[in-house]
């Protein structure tokens, strides 16, 4: 690798557990692909249904009257009453004819809150003038993309940091799938986002998860394995085959082997990783033959109470951008991890 700063991931999914993101001139908090499209709703568009136009469905006769927007997202804007018949509430599939007046207040894309400041909750472990360590919960999604829009960690970093909005990606440089919980730090300035990047790809930043497996794991080991986009199933990620694999190393170090009825064999795992890929602690464990308990996408069953895959970043160094040395921090696992770990007879 390069020892500048990368330009980011094309493929930024909304759940990336390890993820190491670069930063380039494309990956501000203004840069969101939705920045240019139509302002938020002001004075509605009035139109009406040209004679000659055959009677059908309102969502139809409105994408023939509004060709620069997708169908679907005319739905949303019927379903969310933005949308008017001869000045009365609409319905998807109401049918309208020639001469029908039709009420319309445009909406701007979902992508358009992309890198908009809001309120989220999640725990600051640490700050200095350089970076924050975030303990982000399970169910956060990282950063905003399809399907998750708004109500991201980025949005609640520009809220809680509005300094945030001019540093790339809101000075974030590594992510966490949705449903990972732990560790992360953030920059807080281009040239703390550079060091802390370059630490990343020097692979001298430490991260350590620990997780719940099943089976039992006989010693420690090192997974070497590139991981790319599954052929058959994009949304996965693997080792078999993958499309456009990048390197990736996984050290792991078995700590106590327990059972769970019904469940079986199960093992509490400590993870290091050398490269952060999308899902790479999940991809190879469950190469291995030992997915995470409750990890669905991978193999593993929602066994002991889990109720997501069983995996948090407890432990974090990085040296200090602002020349402090090296810097350390550590998180105990979430209530629902330890209740999962409780839940599970542990060996002697």
């Amino acid at each position: 690798m390069s020892d500048t700063a990368v330009s980011a991931d094309p493929d930024f999914d909304e759940d990336s557990e390890g993820e190491d993101l670069g930063v380039g001139p494309d990956s501000g908090p203004n840069s969101d692909p939705g920045s240019s499209s139509q302002a938020a709703a002001g004075a509605p568009q009035l139109l009406t249904v040209p004679p000659g136009t055959r009677a059908d469905r309102l969502d139809k006769v409105l994408a023939g009257l509004m060709p620069e927007h997708s169908r679907s997202r005319l739905q949303g804007w019927i379903e969310a009453g933005k949308v008017l018949v001869n000045g009365g509430p609409a319905k998807v599939r109401q049918v309208v004819g020639p001469d029908d007046e039709l009420t319309v207040w445009t909406q701007p894309a979902p992508e358009t809150r992309a890198f908009a400041p809001e309120p989220v909750d999640f725990e600051v472990v640490d700050a200095s003038p350089d970076w924050i360590v975030v303990n982000k919960p399970a169910g956060l999604v990282t950063h905003p993309g399809a399907g998750n829009w708004s109500g991201t960690l980025l949005n609640g970093l520009l809220h809680r940091y509005p300094e945030l909005a001019q540093v790339a990606r809101a000075g974030i440089v590594h992510r966490l799938d949705k449903d990972t919980s732990g560790l992360m730090v953030v920059a807080r300035n281009e040239t703390a986002q550079t060091h802390l990047v370059r630490q990343l790809q020097a692979r001298s930043m430490g991260r350590e998860y620990i997780a719940l497996a099943h089976g039992w794991l006989g010693a420690a080991g090192r997974v070497d394995r590139p991981i790319g986009r599954d052929a058959r199933v994009p949304v996965r990620m693997s080792v078999e085959r993958p499309v456009a694999p990048k390197p990736a190393v996984t050290h792991y170090f078995p700590s106590r082997r327990g059972e769970v009825d019904p469940g079986g064999r199960v093992c509490e795992v400590v993870c290091r990783l050398e490269t952060g890929r999308t899902h790479q602690i999940r991809v190879h464990m469950a190469s291995l033959g030992h997915p995470l308990l409750a990890d669905v996408l991978y193999g593993g069953k929602t066994v002991a109470g889990a109720g997501r895959q069983m995996l948090h970043a407890r432990a974090l160094h990085f040296e200090d951008p602002g020349g402090r040395g090296e810097v350390r921090f550590s998180a105990a696992v979430p209530a629902d991890m330890a209740q999962v770990q409780e839940n599970i007879v542990w060996n002697a």
